[in-house]
């Protein structure tokens, strides 16, 4: 397979050349692209070395040299050759020009022209990173089926400390060789999966909730799907695109999620409850805006059903993954859900930690295996993290089936 390597011009160019070692490794014919930024901190003389490839560095360069049509529609050539497109470092800017359809050099005009798989693995400043704009445009690669590898965090070239480090180039190119060559180890499995919060009303405009953005469980069900399954997502009230190949049931509140929950059950062979579900709701709402006053307001909450027992009393033999977020005590909280609730697993994360578990990209979390087993997974972006927990489902769903 051939893959064309993108470079943009970030300090971490220089780690492209091991990019493009490692996918050589697992098979690739790579094809450098460079921009005019990326060639100020890396030699076009490295990666031609490395790849035994021409290095392509400008939209008209080879159209000057030869002053033929071949060369002058190259883009289109090389756009339609490849298998995979991957751009590391993908800079804010190279983000912004591939979500807003602007060409105005070799990388971009080949973008528009490709229509393979598209890995993009960011790096910049955190404050780039975190931006409205460059989270505006994630979100549009995101919703073209371009898979999108959550950049490191910790000190940065420019001093800062947070994400915005190139993944690992091992990582990358794990990630590419993955999509390119999909495991299919849980095809013939139907996963229901929950993600995100719930609101609960207080009254028509009022309600309440909690920090879950549904990114773990977004992540976990597109990796399911891409492993084969047939995956059933129950969403509650999130600012996420629809993975691919996933039938997505929205909800609100804890009540209509338990009723999604138990209308899909028997065609669930694995549950994820990876929502972040209200412990407690207002029975009765009022029917009108609840007005202002100089009295102190009460209310009275009454407790939601509690999902993840209520299908652990009659799971039979599906598997049952339960999470557990929390403060304190973590894996004995954890080990306490997993046994009254009667799960199989339960994915335990610390979310008074900073930089991970709610609204963060990352995450680390210990899966809580019945007996004593722990297995940590440290902290990582949550599309890698959701993969691990599969293979750990994986591993017990074979462990079940072997039983039968």
């Amino acid at each position: 397979m051939k893959a064309i390597l993108g470079i943009s011009g970030g300090i971490a160019a220089y780690k492209a050349a091991e990019v493009a070692r490692a996918l050589m490794d697992r098979g690739f014919t790579v094809q450098v692209v460079m921009t005019a930024g990326a060639q100020e901190f890396i030699r076009p003389l490295t990666f031609a070395a490395l790849t035994g490839q021409k290095v392509i560095t400008g939209l008209f360069a080879s159209a000057a040299a030869e002053d033929t049509l071949a060369s002058s529609v190259e883009h289109i050539e090389v756009a339609q050759s490849a298998d995979v497109l991957v751009v590391a470092p993908a800079t804010a800017d190279i983000l912004a020009k591939f979500a807003h359809g602007i060409a105005d050099d070799f990388l971009t005009t080949t973008y528009l022209a490709f229509t393979g798989a598209v890995v993009l693995a960011p790096a910049m400043n955190t404050n780039m990173w975190t931006h409205p704009a460059t989270r505006a445009n994630i979100a549009t690669l995101q919703t073209r089926g371009h898979v999108i590898i959550e950049p490191g965090e910790g000190l940065l070239a420019c001093g800062t400390i947070g994400p915005g480090r190139l993944p690992e180039p091992l990582t990358i190119a794990d990630i590419v060789a993955s999509t390119m060559n999909p495991r299919r180890d849980l095809e013939g499995e139907t996963v229901l999966l929950t993600a995100g919060p719930t609101q609960e009303p207080l009254d028509p405009v009022r309600y309440i909730s909690n920090r879950s953005s549904g990114k773990m469980g977004y992540a976990l069900a597109e990796s399911a799907a891409q492993r084969g399954a047939r995956v059933i997502l129950i969403s509650g009230p999130v600012q996420l695109p629809e993975p691919r190949g996933v039938e997505v049931i929205r909800v609100r509140t804890a009540l209509e999620m338990r009723a999604a929950v138990m209308e899909r059950l028997a065609e669930a062979s694995i549950i994820i409850k990876a929502a972040a579900v209200a412990d407690y709701h207002v029975a009765d709402v009022p029917k009108q805006k609840v007005k202002k006053s100089a009295l102190r307001l009460s209310v009275e909450f009454d407790p939601t059903p509690d999902i993840l027992a209520e299908i652990g009393r009659i799971k039979e033999d599906r598997l049952l993954i339960g999470f557990a977020a929390e403060t304190q005590n973590l894996i004995e909280e954890a080990r306490r859900k997993l046994t009254s609730k009667n799960c199989d697993m339960v994915v335990a994360n610390l979310v008074s930690q900073e930089g991970i578990g709610f609204e963060s990209d990352q995450n680390e979390v210990t899966l809580v295996m019945r007996g004593s087993e722990t297995i940590p997974i440290k902290k990582a972006g949550k599309r890698e993290i959701a993969g691990q927990i599969l293979d750990q489902v994986l591993k017990l769903r074979l462990a079940l089936h072997a039983t039968r």
